[in-house]
C-alpha cells in the first residue's frame, strides 16, 4: 500500500516535471506576448513619456499585434479618489497615449475595471500567496510606514498586477526598476499555480528600459513625479510653450556657469542633459561639446534646452487637445480594445477554473 502511495507521488511528480519542461520549451518559441499597464492619474509628464510610453511605441512596433497595454483603474483607487476626477483622468490619460502615438491597430489599449477577469484571477492567487510573502516587498515597507491605516488593497495589489499579466500569459513586461520585486512575485506565482494546480501559465522576463529616471526639475536628487506639489517640478505633455520654457528656466542647477555632466556632483544640470539626450538622438558628450562650442552658460543652455522640448512635445500636445476634445471617440477606443482583452481574458480564465475544480 505504501509502495502503490509512493509510486503514485513519483508519477505524478515526473509527469509534472517533464510536463513542465514541455511547456517551457513550447513558450521560448511561442509568440511573445507584451502586457504594461499605467495608472490614471492624470495627465502624463516628461518623465512618464521618457521612462514608458517612448519605450512602449518602440515596443509596439516590433511586436504589433501582440501588445496590451491596460490603463489600470483598479490599481488607483488603492488611494482615496474623488468619482468625477478619475472618470476624466482615465479619459485624459487615453487621449495622451493615442496622442502619444500608441496605436490600436497594433495595440490593444484597454481600461481594467471593464475586464473582470482581472479580479477573479487575482482573487484565485491570494489564495496561492502567503501574507508573509507580501509583505516582503519594499515598496509595501514604505508606503506601510507613510500611512496611518493602510488598506488590505494597498497590501495586496501586487497581486492584482500579478493578475494582470498572467491573464494575458505575457511573457514581455516593460517596468521600471521600482517595479522589479513585483515582477518577481508575478513569476513566483506562475509557478506556484503551476506547481500546485496544473502547468497554464508562462513565467514572464521582466524588460528594464535603458533610459534612467529623469529627475524632478525642482529637486534634481528625487524622480519627476506627478505627487510633488509643485507643478514646476515637471513639464507636462500638454504644457504650452510659454509654460515649458518658464519650468526649465526655474529648473534648479547650481553656480556653475559652464555645463558639464556630473550626476553626482552637479545632479541639477545632469539632470538637464539627461533630458537632451531622452528627447534626441546625442550623447552626454555631444550635448556637452555642443555646449562648449557655442560658448553656453547654464541661462543659455536652458533656453535650447526648452526648445529642444517644444518642438518634440508641440505636435503631441496638439493631438492630445484635439483627442479630449472628442470623448465619444476615446470611450469607443476603450470599449473596443476592452473587448478585445476580455475575449483573450476569458480564455484564460475558463482554463483557471477548470484547474482549480471551480468547473
Amino acid at each position: 500500500m505504501i509502495l502503490k502511495r509512493y509510486s503514485r507521488l513519483f508519477l505524478k511528480r515526473h509527469f509534472r516535471k517533464n510536463y513542465c519542461s514541455q511547456a517551457a520549451s513550447e513558450w521560448a518559441t511561442c509568440e511573445p506576448k507584451v502586457f504594461s499597464g499605467i495608472q490614471p492619474t492624470g495627465i502624463p509628464h516628461l518623465g512618464n513619456y521618457v521612462g514608458a510610453i517612448s519605450n512602449w511605441l518602440m515596443l509596439q512596433n516590433r511586436y504589433s499585434g501582440s501588445m496590451l497595454l491596460s490603463i489600470v483603474d483598479l490599481h488607483s483607487i488603492t488611494v482615496p479618489q474623488q468619482q468625477q476626477e478619475l472618470r476624466q483622468n482615465i479619459i485624459d490619460m487615453t487621449a495622451c497615449l493615442l496622442g502619444c502615438g500608441i496605436d490600436t491597430s497594433k495595440t490593444i489599449i484597454f481600461q481594467q475595471s471593464m475586464v473582470p477577469y482581472h479580479t477573479e484571477l487575482a482573487w484565485i492567487l491570494s489564495c496561492i500567496c502567503t501574507i508573509p510573502r507580501i509583505q516582503k516587498l519594499a515598496q509595501w515597507k514604505e508606503k506601510q510606514s507613510k500611512i496611518k491605516e493602510p488598506s488590505v488593497g494597498l497590501l495586496t495589489y501586487p497581486i492584482l498586477q500579478a493578475a494582470d499579466i498572467m491573464l494575458y500569459k505575457s511573457t514581455l513586461v516593460p517596468v521600471g526598476e521600482d517595479q522589479t520585486q513585483h515582477l518577481e512575485l508575478t513569476r513566483d506565482l506562475s509557478r506556484s499555480f503551476n506547481r500546485l494546480r496544473g502547468v497554464l501559465f508562462p513565467e514572464c522576463t521582466i524588460l528594464l528600459g535603458d533610459v534612467g529616471r529623469i529627475k524632478s526639475l525642482r529637486n534634481p536628487t528625487s524622480k519627476m513625479s506627478k505627487s510633488e506639489p509643485n507643478d514646476k517640478s515637471r513639464i507636462d505633455l500638454t504644457d504650452s510653450p510659454d509654460v515649458i520654457k518658464v519650468k526649465v528656466k526655474k529648473a534648479v542647477t547650481d553656480f556653475i556657469s559652464q555645463i558639464s555632466y556630473d550626476p553626482d556632483n552637479r545632479p541639477g544640470v545632469s539632470n538637464l542633459i539627461d533630458i537632451h539626450v531622452a528627447l534626441t538622438d546625442l550623447s552626454h558628450d555631444e550635448v556637452v561639446e555642443e555646449s562648449f562650442l557655442q560658448a553656453e552658460d547654464t541661462s543659455l543652455y536652458k533656453e535650447r534646452l526648452a526648445e529642444v522640448i517644444i518642438e518634440k512635445f508641440s505636435p503631441i500636445r496638439k493631438e492630445i487637445l484635439r483627442l479630449q476634445a472628442d470623448k465619444g471617440y476615446l470611450l469607443d477606443v476603450l470599449r473596443k480594445g476592452s473587448e478585445k482583452a476580455s475575449t483573450i481574458a476569458e480564455n484564460t480564465i475558463k482554463d483557471v477554473r477548470q484547474y482549480v475544480g471551480l468547473r
